[in-house]
């Protein structure tokens, strides 16, 4: 028995046969040609590449109407990289300047770019390669007249074991079939995370060398909870996962039966569960857990895409698409918010010596007017289909705030010179993720609807801790008390002032802190889809005035070792918590 941990990228427990899916081993051929053979080589290319186009154009042609957009969005993007004059060039130059066969000059050609791409401070550009490989793999396929079996074909249940699951692997396979994923590489935000949480498929990535451990056959528990995969597990540990399973698969269903059911304290307080979302695809799951709405719905999926940025129109349909599919429930979408770790490959001068603390969200926005009044004249066109809030990120302070309302309010003008329709009294909020907008909460809250506090930024702005950096991770501490603190002061000045407070950081779906964020007034939770039915549970075993009660304990605590323990003690005592 060996155990291997890695990130969990999608919950659920899965226990099957490993079925590994490796890359075709074949070797690619090196000679030389002459002057006279470039262009002959070019035009194979060129052949191989517009194969390979029609190919992926078959697989969106042919998707269900239930997988479609997310999934073109991904395989659109191969489309018009195999078109990309500028990859083409590449290729041509390679073979001018090398005067090797083109499938050698191509392979160099993509591992120049892979490598400038994996060496860049983004892990979502990182993550970016497999569209490159995917790419590549489909050209060579062409180029040397092979086949790979497709998981379209699979027709026994199996726990895919892969090195990298490329998007039109993803989009082929026999989903039915496919009950968990074990994968080398990958991270939260990689195609494979976004399309296993969309599909319900329990999912851990960056195993490192899963694929080395594994053979065909082998019994695999994917434990995507933990992050844990158990090859070939002893009896004892695989009874113990049969249990285990069990136990999830009764609590999910003894959760779900809440669906219908209101996130309403003993004492009678309503509270508001919403969901996070990366992709339209997501809104099938965030239906059947009972969500209220959607309080963020993050648009950098629309921007992070090789070569292009998506126009108006592109942008209009996706988002019509979430207000269409939640007709009677608020949808809060927040405007672009790349900088950071989110890099747009595109668009200069994002390469900053401390990404964190720069040119990131609003402070891009407004420096690129182009990209975001295009952005919020989608939204805005978008408006009439629902319950649309717009949202803007990382507001420092009100004269941030009264910049981007300045914009929103010129498009708005603009769309009615041109007599096109729009909700005149869309709710306006802003994300509290600094320190300087948490202190001047009380300014803030006279010229915005809402609030939604992110708290991922918050924290490691807070205690000055990168969440990213391995050898501080310890101190990301969310009960810290000066997180907690500032988490009183922005919720009481809101409702000093008339507005709610929402939070959709990753706190707000942790059920340890569900109590807490209860007791200090927070008016709704948005978290991943999954997540939601435990919270509401919680939510409805406590009145408010306990929740007060455990808060004011807390808040007379001096560290956040201390409040932890506690907390996690009050919490084990009372409720039985899935994730624990």
């Amino acid at each position: 028995m060996k155990e291997f941990t890695g990130i969990s990228a999608s919950p659920g427990i899965a226990i099957g046969r490993a079925f590994p899916y490796l890359e075709d081993s074949t070797t690619i051929p090196h000679y030389d040609i002459t002057d006279n053979q470039i262009a002959m080589e070019y035009q194979r290319f060129v052949e191989a590449a517009d194969k390979a186009a029609v190919e992926i154009q078959d697989i969106i042609d042919n998707t269900s109407e239930e997988d479609r957009y997310t999934e073109n969005n991904f395989l659109e993007t191969h489309v018009m990289m195999l078109n990309d004059p500028e990859f083409r060039q590449k290729v041509n130059e390679g073979l001018k300047q090398q005067q090797v066969n083109v499938e050698r000059v191509l392979m160099d050609v993509v591992d120049d770019l892979v490598g400038k791409m994996s060496n860049a401070q983004d892990s979502y550009l990182q993550e970016r390669t497999v569209d490159l490989h995917d790419v590549s793999r489909r050209v060579l396929n062409h180029l040397l007249y092979r086949e790979r079996l497709s998981l379209a074909d699979l027709q026994e249940e199996i726990i895919l074991v892969t090195h990298n699951l490329l998007p039109t692997d993803a989009v082929l396979m026999n989903k039915r079939m496919v009950k968990g994923i074990a994968m080398d590489v990958g991270g939260k935000t990689s195609h494979t995370a976004i399309l296993s949480r969309a599909f319900e498929i329990p999912a851990v990535l960056g195993l490192s060398s899963i694929t080395q451990e594994v053979r065909t056959g082998d019994t695999l528990i994917i434990d995507g909870n933990k992050g844990v995969v158990i090859v070939e597990p002893d009896d004892k540990t695989l009874d113990q996962y049969v249990s285990n399973r069990k136990e999830w698969e009764r609590r999910e269903v003894q959760l779900l039966y809440m669906n219908e059911l209101a996130a309403e304290t003993t004492d009678g307080k309503l509270i508001k569960l919403t969901a996070n979302i990366e992709v339209p695809e997501e809104i099938d799951s965030v239906l059947s857990h009972g969500a209220d709405g959607i309080g963020l719905f993050r648009s950098e999926f629309l921007f992070i895409q090789p070569n292009r940025i998506a126009d108006e129109e592109e942008q209009y349909q996706a988002y019509s698409k979430v207000l269409q599919a939640m007709p009677e429930s608020p949808v809060t979408i927040r405007t672009l918010d790349v900088g950071g770790d989110k890099v747009i490959p595109e668009l200069k001068g994002m390469d900053e010596q401390n990404p964190i603390l720069g040119w990131r969200a609003v402070r891009f926005c407004l420096s690129n007017l182009d990209i975001f009044r295009t952005q919020l004249r989608a939204l805005l066109r978008a408006s009439p289909e629902g319950d649309l809030r717009i949202m803007f990120p990382m507001i420092s302070g009100v004269e941030e705030l009264v910049n981007v309302m300045n914009v929103l309010n010129e498009v708005k003008e603009d769309l009615r010179r041109e007599n096109i329709p729009f909700n005149e009294d869309i709710p306006v909020g802003i994300m509290i993720e600094v320190p300087s907008a948490a202190l001047t909460s009380d300014i803030l809250a006279k010229e915005a609807s809402f609030f939604s506090i992110g708290t991922n930024d918050l924290i490691q702005y807070t205690i000055a801790v990168d969440r990213g950096n391995e050898k501080i991770a310890y101190l990301y501490e969310p009960f810290h008390p000066g997180v907690l603190r500032l988490l009183q002061i922005v919720i009481h000045q809101a409702h000093e002032q008339g507005i709610e407070v929402s939070m959709c950081g990753e706190l707000a779906g942790d059920p340890y802190a569900a109590v807490i964020l209860l007791g200090l007034g927070l008016d709704e939770y948005s978290m991943s889809s999954f997540s939601i039915p435990e919270v509401k549970k919680i939510i409805r075993s406590v009145s408010m005035s306990t929740a007060e009660e455990l808060v004011g304990e807390i808040l007379e605590m001096k560290s956040y070792h201390e409040i932890d323990r506690y907390i996690r003690s009050w919490m084990d005592e009372r409720f039985e918590i899935l994730s624990r």
